[in-house]
């Protein structure tokens, strides 16, 4: 029982934090350390799971690239930028896998990654608004911000408190998307692939190496659905709040909780 109010607390966790740019995976690292260690697959999957409510909430468009990819040239251009984008991030993020590149997943990195990640996304829509000003609002996606986007996952991946979210939105804003409603778009899009793949791989190894067998799969179940959930509230405030805010207000989060961590948290641990 306690087991799984732990899965149902980290998938909440998730849920809330997967699309926020304020780092799910380093909430997830801060939150085992009470609630216990999970699985590379568990933590993944429920990271499907706040993926799987992104699928619900852009159906229409999604269905919209699907339907027009033959017809349209606008949809199908868009969806081969996301293809290349998601190409990318498979491909750097496969080798790094398989060259076993692993940071230490310990507090003190991630409270820095979130204090560094808070200045970047200051600076970053500061920046992004006086391009705005001089070229006025741009919702295209380019193939630069595309590629861009793509490393921007991959950097996000290696390095807990980054946010996902944060750095793919922020590069295709300085890139020159000046829609934060087109950037975020892009973003969560190309997450879909990224971390349906990421699930996919992790689901192979552990078939593939057994431990499956020792995978509470109760529990996972839990925290998928709790994610899923939590997620689909989450990204759909987030939409409506970008519309007429600035995201400020997650980077003064961000720098109030890597300071607690630095200040609470002894080093190394």
């Amino acid at each position: 029982m306690l087991n799984h109010l732990a899965a149902l607390l980290l998938g909440i966790i998730e849920g809330i934090t997967e699309f926020l740019p304020i780092s799910s995976t380093g909430h997830l690292l801060i939150a085992e350390r009470w609630l216990g260690h999970r699985s590379d697959l568990f933590n993944v999957s429920i990271q499907a799971g706040a993926i799987l409510a992104v699928v619900l909430i852009y159906r229409q468009r999604l269905w919209q690239l699907a339907t027009q990819f033959f017809t349209e040239h606008a949809s199908r251009e868009y969806a081969w930028k996301l293809a290349v984008a998601f190409g990318v991030t498979a491909t750097l993020g496969l080798a790094l896998k398989r060259g076993g590149f692993q940071l230490p997943e310990t507090v003190t990195p991630i409270a820095w990654a979130l204090l560094i990640g808070a200045v970047w996304m200051v600076a970053a829509e500061y920046f992004a608004g006086r391009r705005a000003a001089v070229l006025g609002e741009r919702t295209t996606i380019t193939w630069t911000v595309a590629i861009l986007v793509g490393l921007a996952q991959v950097v996000a991946g290696v390095f807990p408190g980054t946010s996902r979210s944060a750095t793919t939105i922020f590069v295709a804003l300085l890139a020159g998307t000046t829609s934060r409603a087109a950037a975020t778009e892009f973003a969560f899009l190309v997450g879909i692939p990224t971390m349906f793949a990421a699930t996919g791989y992790e689901l192979i190894e552990v078939v593939g190496t057994g431990e499956a067998a020792h995978e509470d799969w109760s529990a996972l179940a839990v925290a998928f659905v709790a994610s899923a959930v939590t997620a689909f509230v989450a990204v759909r405030w987030l939409l409506h709040y970008i519309q007429n805010h600035r995201f400020t207000v997650f980077a003064v989060y961000r720098v109030a909780l890597g300071i607690a961590l630095l200040m609470l948290v002894p080093a190394g641990s």
